[in-house]
Parts: C-alpha cells; structure tokens; sequence
C-alpha cells in the first residue's frame, strides 16, 4: 500500500484530534517537554506534537517528508500563535547535528519508519542523557462500536489494508530503543474519550491512511457516503464518544 498522507492533509488538519493536555502533563513530569529544551519532532505531520511542545517553552523543530502537512503545520502554529522551526526530511536521515537536542519526540509515526534506523538516528541527535519519546493517540475498535464499524466500510474497499484493530499498545518498540542503546526504558498508557461530530469523524477517517491517503479519489468518496450512511443510521445521535488510548515509550541515550 502505497500511503501519501499529502493527499488529505486538509483534513488531517482539521479533524485528526492532537494529544490531549494530560499526555503533556505526564510526560513534563517524567523531564520531557520542560521550558527551554530543545526538542525535534520527527514524522511531525501537522505539528501537533510540536505544537504542544512549544506551548511549554520548547524551543521545537518539526521534520516531515511531506510539504503539504508543513504547510498546514505552519498555519496552526500561526492560529495558535506558537513558532516551531519545520524541514522537510526523514527520520532515519535528518541531516541535522548530532549532540544537540535534549529531546527526539515521535508522534503516531514510529510504525512508517526503518525503525532501526530511524532509533540510532535519534541516539546520535540526542545529548548524553537526552530523551527518547514514541507516543501514539490510537482510536479503539471494540466490538460493536463506531470505530469497528467504520474499520469494515474501509476493509470492503481496501482489503490490503492491514492497521485495523489496532489495540494502541506497541511493546515491539521498546526493543527498537533497547537495541540502539537508550536505557532506563518505561512506557504508560491511558484511555480517554473524545467527541466527534459525524463531519468529524467522516474527515478524521478520510485522513486514515487505509482512505485518503492510499485510495482513489472516487474510492474515498463512497467511502465517505457509505459512512455517513451508517452514523445516521446506526450512531445517530452527536456527539459520538470515541475511545482512545494514548501509550508512550520514554528511553534514555547513554551517559
């Protein structure tokens, strides 16, 4: 599957809902995201990571391989009024100096990546003590609910999709870090609900990756009737309360 997140990055502005508050809380508390690091938020998309690092006195650079999501990136940054710094690049390749960040953040990209690569790429951007932060903000399709619903309108239309039933939890990733050397390894998760509107949740699923950013316009479009078929049908009343499990991996570079 050939996946563009270019494509639909209109709605991946303005309906992929960012990492609540209390994640940014959480890991504060853990020494990532305090007033006056110096953080780089690789596979940043929209910026939405960034974002909220810099409200915190972050002082942040975003990296993308897709100019399209900079662009709408920097037009929330603008509305929120907040500077972060985006390049394009690769995660696995940034180009940038190594030994120079107090943090490497990874937000609901980890899985697109060459893990190893992109791991030992964030070992040598980090200071001696920096940390490594993977983070993820994954709807749950429970049985019988919206989102499993939703999963089997994008199933009948791309088969070869493969990230249905995700249960927002990644262990596989901590043995990425172990193995480029970060130490002290600890993760925590949390679920949560957020509303959506039914035009919410039809933009936020044509940002999926399974829709709008892999199938054809005409394919995205049915998709897209097809669900608004069944929130009126069977999740008619708004908003929908959607379950989410946020989950993050923390590692420490060496010394």
């Amino acid at each position: 599957m050939t996946v563009d997140f270019g494509r639909t990055a209109a709605d991946y502005a303005a309906h992929r809902a960012g990492f609540p508050g209390d994640f940014f809380a959480r890991v504060r508390a853990l020494g990532v995201g305090v007033a006056g690091q110096r953080v780089l938020d690789l596979g940043t998309g929209t910026g939405t990571v960034a974002r909220g690092f810099a409200r915190a006195g972050c002082a942040v650079t975003g990296i993308d391989p897709a100019p399209a999501l900079l662009r709408e990136a920097r037009r929330l940054d603008a509305g929120a009024g907040v500077a972060v710094s985006y390049r394009a690049g690769r995660a696995e390749d940034t180009g940038l100096a190594g030994g120079c960040w107090d943090v490497v953040a990874a937000g609901q990209c980890w899985h697109w990546f060459d893990r190893p690569r992109a791991a030992a790429e964030a070992r040598r951007l980090l200071v001696p003590g920096g940390t490594l932060l993977v983070c993820y903000l994954s709807y749950l399709a429970l049985p019988g609910n919206v989102c499993a619903d939703t999963e089997a309108l994008i199933l009948a239309r791309n088969p070869g999709w493969r990230m249905a039933g995700d249960t927002g939890i990644h262990p596989e990733y901590a043995t990425d870090a172990a193995v480029a050397g970060f130490t002290a390894l600890e993760t925590f998760s949390f679920d949560l609900v957020i509303p959506y509107t039914h035009e919410g949740w039809r933009g936020r699923m044509r940002a999926c990756n399974g829709v709008g950013a892999s199938l054809p316009g005409p394919v995205v479009a049915d998709f897209d009737a097809a669900l608004a078929r069944m929130l009126a049908q069977r999740y008619p009343a708004e908003p929908l309360a959607v379950p989410h499990r946020v989950w993050a991996l923390l590692g420490r570079a060496p010394g």
